[in-house]
């Protein structure tokens, strides 16, 4: 996917507890990259996550689907790009997708889907239209319709 189809980014630093005996960053650290990625997307849009989903629709986004594609690593230091985006809306779920840059290296891709469910019963629940509408008018590209899975 091209860069310029996603409108986040948000940039890090790789710390030093970050890497491993091999100096690179340790595989599973990439999907905390793409936790503080979506986090501040959530920003970006105007939700306060967890109050602004939980409190204000009583509903809550569960990660049911998460991969990562490794194409070349990171190191201590590195500045990261990490770019995000909705690419699909449906009923109850919602597809990110997620990119890792260092300068003009493609590090990492990823995707990770949410089903929008009922705290209490973890039964899914249509994603609330005031969300939806956030995510539509932020987008640069517009996330497709329909069932969030690949």
């Amino acid at each position: 996917m091209a860069r310029e189809h996603f409108t986040f980014c948000h940039t890090l630093r790789v710390r030093w507890a970050e890497v491993d005996k091999q100096g690179i960053v340790f595989n599973g650290n990439y999907f905390l990259y793409f936790d503080v990625a979506i986090n501040e997307y959530w920003r970006a849009i105007g939700i306060n996550y967890p109050d602004g989903i939980v409190k204000v629709f009583g509903t809550d986004l569960y990660t049911v689907k998460a991969t990562a594609e490794y194409h070349s690593s990171a190191e201590f230091d590195d500045i990261l790009d990490i770019h995000g985006r909705t690419a699909r809306l449906g009923r109850s779920s919602m597809q990110f997708l997620l990119e890792i840059w260092r300068g003009d290296t493609h590090l990492v891709s990823g995707e990770l889907i949410y089903v929008n469910a009922e705290p209490a019963t973890k039964k899914s629940a249509p994603l609330p239209e005031p969300l939806r509408q956030k995510i539509i008018g932020f987008e640069r590209v517009q996330p497709e319709s329909g069932p969030a899975n690949s």
